[in-house]
């Protein structure tokens, strides 16, 4: 049997072992790398967009949906539709009865003209009444002198008493007739008032009915990437059902977060550059778009230098817009990267840090 080693034995094993930690400690203290320097600070964060939910105005069974998850889409390209079967019925029908409307219109302004037409007669008719009541008159003027005198007899001027008093009627008969003509006159234009009405409001819910079908039409309010087809064709959805979500491609930011003595030095429209884990090859340009206000706990998904740092400031960094039309089909939403900010104005990018696009 082997005798076990004594510990003078042991000792040269100590001695290597404890020179080999002091050696790692010394590398990890002084030979680590330190980063591009003082003058800048790096915080974790993800590649964030703008999502957006196509959804429904009104509620309805989805008619077919033209776009796939992942398919890039320009700004008013209809996605999908809604069956609109019952809202062009109405529609239809709203039309029709505007069509009816413009006809009591003409049907109206011919009732006017007719009232016209009646008061013209009857404002002749008054004229002569008043002739012949006039001529009456004078008659029953002459017969009354002629009485006195004895040339005429009393039932010669009880004639054109009578006479006199029946054209007196006959006038007032023709002024009521004409006040009638005049009252049917303005009785028919307020008619031609309600038929003018009955068409604008017409012309109104044919106008509403349209509106409620083209919106059955969704189109994407900007250009972006479809992520998620939320629903299928033959679905029936309530108001404000989502079938589709898009993401903005052309405000795509990387949220990250600062503590708070940094956070008080930062502007918005500071530069920063960015370092995606999937594509450490390359720097993207970038500049500070959002520095929160208030503070907030540290998340647990974020690491910083400092364990005692409690309190962190969401900052937002918007990647240049035409780098990003340059390449959509390369932008991802999600991915973790490093953001490196400058704080000292005078320091220069490390060589590492430079900007590199792909091209």
């Amino acid at each position: 049997m082997k005798k076990p080693s004594s510990p003078l034995q042991l000792l040269p094993i100590a001695v290597v072992v404890a020179l080999a930690l002091a050696a790692g400690a010394y590398g990890w203290t002084h030979l680590r790398a330190t980063g591009p320097g003082p003058g800048f600070v790096s915080g974790n964060g993800r590649i964030e967009a703008t999502e957006i939910d196509i959804a429904t105005k009104s509620p309805g069974r989805v008619l077919d949906i033209l776009v796939g998850e992942g398919d890039l889409v320009s700004a008013n390209q209809p996605l999908a539709h809604m069956q609109m079967q019952s809202l062009e019925a109405q529609r239809d029908e709203a039309r029709a009865r505007q069509r009816q409307a413009v006809t009591g219109v003409a049907s109206a302004e011919a009732q006017v003209a007719m009232r016209e037409s009646d008061a013209a007669a009857a404002q002749a008719a008054v004229a002569a009444r008043e002739a012949d009541l006039d001529n009456a008159q004078r008659r029953l003027a002459r017969s009354t002198d002629l009485s006195r005198d004895g040339a005429a007899s009393q039932q010669e001027l009880d004639d054109d008493r009578a006479r006199a008093r029946s054209a007196t009627a006959a006038v007032a008969a023709a002024r009521a007739q004409l006040a009638a003509a005049q009252s049917a006159i303005a009785a028919a234009r307020s008619q031609v008032g309600s038929a003018h009405a009955a068409v604008v409001a017409g012309d109104a819910t044919v106008a509403r009915i349209q509106t409620e079908i083209d919106d059955g039409t969704l189109v994407a309010p900007r250009a972006g990437r479809v992520q998620y087809r939320v629903a299928q064709p033959g679905e029936v959805l309530g108001a404000g059902g989502k079938v589709l979500n898009l993401v903005d491609l052309s405000e795509v930011n990387m949220g990250f977060f600062v503590p708070e003595t940094v956070a008080g030095r930062l502007a918005v429209g500071s530069e920063v550059h960015l370092v995606l884990d999937a594509a450490p090859q390359y720097v993207i340009p970038a500049k500070v778009s959002y520095v929160a206000a208030t503070a907030q706990f540290t998340p647990k998904t974020v690491e910083t230098a400092s364990e005692r740092q409690k309190l962190m400031f969401k900052v937002k960094a918007q990647i240049d817009r035409d780098l990003l039309r340059r390449h959509l089909q390369q932008v991802k939403t999600g991915l973790p990267g490093v953001a490196w900010l400058k704080l000292d104005p005078q320091a220069e990018w490390p060589a590492e840090l430079a900007v590199k696009v792909p091209q």
